[in-house]
Formats: structure tokens, C-alpha cells, sequence
């Protein structure tokens, strides 16, 4: 069985594949100062909460992650604990996606196996919107390359600013208030977050298929903190909770004989 983990600044998102079939998730929070035993007691506690053993059923493991520190903790923990590999998705792995940035050594890992998983399923032109510690837009081709995209603060990170920043605002729950027009200030940032990120991200996806010459490029929303804003976009196609762990899948496979 494969183990798939998608390493975030806020979470990791992990994945168990038996052939192409996912059969388990899990997730955990990010922590760069946990050691890489710590991190295998976590992985065996997870595994064993489904009846499978790190080091017997795991036959591969297959990482994206733009936590340096992390990244090393895995390569350790994979050293120590399992009997092959890891394959940790970086510059001169081979993915399948050619990078047309004007810096492709930049584009974190995350975004080239999204742009991978979205283009084999849906084929392009698409736009890859993921909804993590920041929202995402990743922009591919017609045929398959990665174009670039956005970049703009994820949902907890405007809260949190929001909170932040002012002297009488709350923290609020991430759910929709019960009309755009707030009726108390716990309301008011609700809708300001909510519809205010659902707002961006029609305005953004329009921008970038006008741009695209491409009206018709699917758009398709992934991450954490999807279910709570695409309710209230026009503009998303699909939705694709596990599409990260899907194209590190057919990253290992590229990578790895069978």
C-alpha cells in the first residue's frame, strides 16, 4: 500500500492507496519541531486505528510539502521505520507537468501534483483552486503544462488578521451568517469572510479565464476549507476533496517501477 502526505503550513493531509483506490484519510497539524519518532508513533497510531502496521503493509510513501523541516522529519522517519524510499516531489522529479513559470524551482510541490491529478481527470484548459492556509489558484493549460496563478490569504489567515488587528472584533466560527447582512458583528464578519473569499475567487477565476482566451476552463475546488466557501461561488465546477493525494499517487507511479 501506498502512503500519500501532503504536508501544509497549517495541516498534513495524509492518504492510504491499494492500487488506485483510496481507502483511508487522515489529518494532523502541522508541527516542525516534532521528531521524526514522534512522527512514525503518529503515522503507526493512524495505520493501527484501520488494522494496518507502518512497516509491514506500507510498501511506499510518496510526500508533497512546503514545510522544509517537515520534509526532513519524513526522510528520517523513513529511514529509520520502512525498507524503501520515500519519494519527496521536488525540482528534477519527474511529474509529467512542465512549469512555464519564469522561475519553475519556486512553484511549491503541492501545485504541480494538483495540476497533475486535475489534468489527468478533467483534462485543460482548468484552474486548480485550493483552499488551504492560502487560497490557490493554479492555472494549466490545454495541455497540461502549469501556467502560474494567485496566491491570495486563505480564510483563517484574513480572521485571524481581522481579530488581530482590531480591538473589539471576535473570533468568529467559519460558517455563513444567516443573511449576507449581518445582524450582529459576529454575523458581520461571517459574511464579510465568507462571501467576501467567495466574492474573490469568482472575481479571480473570471479574470483568469478572460486571460485564458478560455470561458469555458474547469474549475476545480480542493482543500480544508473548501466545503465552507463554495457553497456560495458560481464559478466552481468540482469539487475534489482529495485531489493532492490523487496526483501524488500518479507522481509515485511515474517514479517508481512497478
Amino acid at each position: 500500500m501506498l502512503l500519500t502526505a501532503d504536508v501544509g503550513n497549517t495541516e498534513i493531509v495524509l492518504g492510504v492507496f491499494d492500487g488506485a483506490e483510496l481507502r483511508h484519510t487522515w489529518r494532523s497539524s502541522t508541527q516542525p519541531e516534532r521528531t521524526s519518532d514522534e512522527l512514525a508513533l503518529l503515522l503507526a497510531g493512524f495505520l493501527e486505528h484501520r488494522d494496518l502496521d507502518l512497516r509491514k503493509d506500507i510498501t511506499g510513501l510518496c510526500i508533497a510539502s512546503v514545510v522544509p523541516d517537515v520534509t526532513g522529519q519524513f526522510r528520517e522517519m523513513a529511514s529509520t521505520y520502512l525498507t524503501h524510499e520515500p519519494v519527496i516531489v521536488g525540482p528534477g522529479m519527474k511529474t509529467g507537468v512542465s512549469v512555464v513559470t519564469d522561475n519553475p524551482r519556486e512553484v511549491g510541490a503541492d501545485r504541480v501534483v494538483n495540476t497533475l491529478a486535475a489534468f489527468t481527470a478533467f483534462g485543460g484548459p482548468a484552474i486548480v483552486v485550493d483552499f488551504g492556509t492560502s487560497t490557490n489558484f493554479d492555472v494549466i493549460s490545454g495541455t497540461g503544462e502549469f501556467l502560474g496563478g494567485v496566491i491570495a490569504p486563505g480564510l483563517q489567515i484574513s480572521a485571524a488578521a481581522l481579530v488581530g488587528r482590531t480591538a473589539r472584533l471576535t473570533r468568529v466560527d467559519l460558517q455563513p451568517p444567516r443573511s449576507p447582512v449581518g445582524r450582529s458583528t459576529v454575523e458581520a464578519i461571517q459574511s464579510g469572510l465568507i462571501y467576501g473569499t467567495a466574492g474573490e475567487v469568482d472575481g479571480i477565476v473570471e479574470r483568469i479565464r478572460a486571460d485564458l482566451v478560455s470561458p469555458d476552463a474547469t474549475v476545480v475546488a480542493t482543500g480544508g476549507l473548501a466545503p465552507v466557501v463554495i457553497p456560495h461561488c458560481r464559478t466552481v465546477d468540482r469539487y475534489e476533496p482529495w485531489l493532492t493525494l490523487e496526483g501524488l499517487r500518479l507522481v509515485y507511479e511515474k517514479n517508481v517501477d512497478a
